[in-house]
């Protein structure tokens, strides 16, 4: 069964880099080195640490369930139940998904309006939304068709960006030594800007529903996680220090896009083009992935009863219709209201992390209790470190759901967007297992119930 798979190191790789790298991010990255200068860099470290405990804990679960695709939800079944189930995949796949790409589309509507100025942005984000909308329905995945392309695409023109930066090479005037964004002395106060770093590697488990199709996959899951986590904290420390060196801190804290400011005083218009361009494809190929997807999550969970059936619905084209018809509708709601504007673009990021993070403690917690519930299940012991990188993933989300914003005001209102989601997630739940499914809220499902792979397990080479 191995010599069917076609996936190999560098493909796992792209998936992972294609959806981390995304136009929130590259915002967020402007935002960190604004805030710390060249002293972000240990934030980013940490959180590539982090999300490197991450990809443990979901590699060690594809390990002992390597036919289950669905990734979290199903894992949440085997390990706290449906009730944990239902809120990760709601609060984790569903909800974040829709703050995340509605910023993400309203980012790529004000690029394009950049460029075509006749054109209102809102304009052009419906238009992109509704684009790959029908796209999807008609079954084109574009971003399978296109993946390393674009990856390289986009790692391509960071990487060269930055370098181009570092090494003074640009048209542009380097700014004064008065404007240069001063470090931060500080290492609370670096540490405290982690949550806004963690948004620039998360989202690296989305590896986790092509792992089939991976060459080796007991040793590719891990290693294309780990591999796409290293190469992104070296190339956005490098371009992320070289904007330091281009824009000052006041620019940088007030641009929309500060990396596109600062392509265009590196090279000009044509560098004002260029990552525009490079902007508009990281939110496309991102939204043409993450869409599909969802609309296979929520499919998924209607099939186990979580979800109503209709979910369970797919078009001529075996496209879950029902799902990405749901995520289209809140996507264009949030982009239409106007809430999802450059002075809220943050806080709608950070509170999308907080959801992740929650999720990501729920996945720590989930390794630990199966650890002692199957203690003889299929691991890879050698990456197991006793239960080190779990405990300290949790303690460092948490940390970072608590520090998600410096500005108290700010703070306030990421947290009130995060719990009210949160309450009604977990209430719908709570309705959904007590009276549809008419089960314990806490009751696992048994490991030997889920569909395991029967290929032998083979040890890590």
């Amino acid at each position: 069964m191995y010599s069917q798979r076609k996936l190999g190191l560098y493909s796992g790789a792209a998936v992972c880099m294609g959806l981390i790298v995304a136009t929130s991010c590259l915002v967020s990255l402007g935002q960190g080195f604004g805030l710390a200068g060249k002293s972000f860099i240990i934030a980013l470290i940490i959180a590539a640490i982090l999300n490197a405990f991450v990809a443990l804990s979901f590699s060690e679960l594809n390990y002992m369930m390597p036919n289950v695709t669905g990734g979290l939800g199903q894992y949440m079944l085997v390990g706290l139940g449906p009730w944990a189930s239902i809120v990760s995949n709601l609060s984790a796949y569903v909800l974040t998904t829709i703050f995340a790409l509605s910023v993400e589309l309203a980012m790529t509507g004000i690029v394009l309006h950049g460029l075509i100025p006749q054109v209102s942005p809102v304009v052009f984000s419906v238009a992109v939304v509704m684009i790959l909308f029908g796209l999807n329905l008609l079954g084109i995945d574009i971003f399978s068709k296109v993946q390393n392309f674009t990856v390289a695409l986009l790692i391509g023109s960071m990487a060269i960006m930055g370098l181009i930066g570092i090494m003074g090479w640009g048209s542009g005037t380097p700014v004064a030594p008065a404007e240069v964004v001063p470090e931060m002395t500080s290492l609370g106060d670096v540490v405290s800007l982690t949550a806004i770093a963690f948004w620039l590697f998360i989202g690296v488990e989305f590896i986790i529903p092509v792992s089939k199709e991976l060459k080796n996959p007991r040793r590719n899951v891990i290693l294309s996680m780990v591999l796409a986590l290293a190469i992104l904290l070296v190339i956005q420390s490098v371009l992320g220090s070289a904007m330091t060196m281009y824009v000052g801190t006041a620019d940088m804290m007030s641009a929309e896009m500060p990396h596109i400011l600062y392509s265009s005083r590196l090279l000009g218009e044509f560098g004002h083009v260029w990552m525009s361009i490079v902007t508009i494809l990281a939110a496309v190929s991102t939204a043409n992935t993450v869409l599909p997807t969802v609309g296979r999550i929520l499919q998924g969970m209607a099939d186990e009863g979580m979800m109503p059936r209709v979910f369970r619905k797919t078009n001529g084209y075996d496209s879950p219709w029902v799902g990405m018809s749901l995520m289209v509708l809140c996507i264009l709601t949030m982009i239409l209201s106007g809430y999802v504007t450059s002075s809220g673009l943050i806080n709608m990021i950070l509170a999308g992390s907080c959801f992740w993070l929650a999720s990501y403690v729920l996945t720590h917690i989930n390794v630990l209790v199966l650890r002692r519930r199957y203690p003889d299940a299929a691991r890879n012991k050698k990456l197991m470190f006793w239960g080190i990188p779990q405990i300290l993933g949790i303690v460092g989300c948490l940390y970072m759901i608590w520090n998600i914003s410096g500005d108290m005001p700010s703070r306030m209102m990421i947290y009130k967007i995060f719990g009210i989601l949160f309450v009604l997630a977990s209430i719908y739940a709570y309705a959904w297992v007590n009276l549809v499914l008419k089960t314990k809220m806490f009751e696992p499902t048994l490991l030997g119930k889920m569909d395991i792979d029967p290929i032998p397990t083979k040890p890590l080479a």
